[in-house]
């Protein structure tokens, strides 16, 4: 059953009512530039088939009834009660839900039902599709008249206060303004974006999931951001002018930055570097350049691994076994770190072969099942119902 039947059907069964609205907000993958949104720098993400779905209907009380089809959940409170608790999805509707009623008075009680074909842990920014779902529901169901950018930045803005997440805003703006066939280039200090039809002459997209998920992921993410931080600062002293890693240079670092500390270096070092790598991606891409897109993303990976160090020993296996295999353009570690996937450009008709060779190696050196996950890609949040 397609999962908008399954939110009428669900729907029917826990409110006794059809929903007023159904939205589909995709998942996202990003190619190149990691850790650097919330750096200022560059993107180059795209949204994907892969997504999160949401039927809603308004009340005639304030109360608010959710329920999540993947946890079979329900979680009932009201608009004067949006408090967080341990079960994470509520938080991140709730979260959504609380922003806007600040910046408007339109919001009364509403019917929920979530249900998502985003793998969990995956890196392809479930969360942020979940946002995006929820403040464009809410915003066709009270007439907010919410901008995609408003729905991109009250999304950013619940990942921080609901969920303590300093993210920065590509996934949301990925899941917001996608486009089919197309990756986003964007600056995230700007916000100036542009399109890049995306045409892998001879070529796939594959993600491989590693099913593992690291607990340290949010704690360390919120330490490179330090870390990042830090390193301005101390440009900043001699250089009022910077504002963010995306003023400063290589030169900077090693005159002001190197002396003090190491790991400040090094992570700055690595986001500076890595705007550099997205730039000539960009650029290889438009003139269907596969083979230096590939080694920009090996490259792009063992970065993340050894300088910003926020790989581990399960990725940096796939990453390495793919690199011998004549078929595997590139392929790097993508999503915040960890855990999650990675993303490998391989020829076409190729993928089930290399699927095939990988998924034995991992299990007998894991003990874990590698989970392929085929992506295309696809539009942004938009109302289906």
């Amino acid at each position: 059953m397609s999962l908008d039947n399954q939110i009428k059907d669900t729907f029917q069964r826990v409110f006794n009512s059809e929903p007023q609205i159904i939205v589909k907000s995709p998942g996202r993958i990003n190619v190149i530039g990691e850790h650097t949104d919330y750096n200022n720098g560059f993107v180059l993400p795209a949204a994907i088939d892969k997504g999160v779905y949401i039927g809603i209907s308004a009340r005639e009380d304030d109360k608010i009834e959710l329920f999540s089809i993947d946890y079979n959940e329900k979680y009932d409170t009201d608009t004067t009660s949006l408090t967080f608790g341990p079960e994470l999805w509520t938080n991140y509707i709730l979260g959504v839900t609380r922003i806007l009623s600040k910046k408007s008075d339109k919001i009364s009680g509403y019917n929920l039902v979530v249900v998502g074909n985003v793998p969990l842990g995956s890196g392809l920014s479930s969360s942020a599709a979940l946002t995006c779902a929820t403040s464009f529901a809410l915003s066709k169901l009270f007439d907010l008249n919410l901008s995609k950018l408003d729905i991109a930045k009250v999304g950013q803005q619940t990942e921080h206060e609901a969920v303590g997440v300093r993210c920065g805003i590509m996934d949301q703006f990925a899941s917001v303004f996608g486009q089919d066939n197309s990756l986003i280039k964007l600056d995230c200090r700007s916000l100036d974006y542009e399109y890049i039809p995306i045409e892998l002459d001879g070529y796939e997209i594959l993600l491989l999931n590693t099913n593992v998920k690291h607990s340290l992921a949010s704690s360390a993410y919120n330490k490179r951001r330090e870390a990042c931080e830090s390193a301005v600062a101390l440009v900043k002293e001699k250089y009022a002018e910077v504002e963010s890693l995306r003023d400063v240079t290589l030169a900077q670092l090693d005159e002001l930055v190197k002396p003090v500390s190491v790991e400040y270096y090094q992570k700055a070092r690595f986001v500076v570097e890595e705007n550099e790598r997205l730039l000539k991606a960009a650029e290889a891409l438009k003139s269907n350049d596969i083979k230096t897109l590939g080694q920009l993303l090996y490259a792009a990976h063992w970065a993340l691994s050894k300088e910003y160090e926020v790989s581990c020993e399960e990725l940096d296996f796939l990453v390495s076994t793919v690199s011998t295999y004549p078929e595997v353009a590139g392929a790097r570690m993508m999503g915040g770190g960890f855990g999650g996937c990675t993303i490998n450009i391989i020829e076409k008709g190729k993928s089930q072969n290399v699927i095939d060779k990988l998924s034995n190696l991992y299990f007998n050196k894991f003990n874990l099942n590698l989970i392929p996950i085929k992506v295309s890609i696809s539009n942004g949040t938009h109302e289906i119902l």
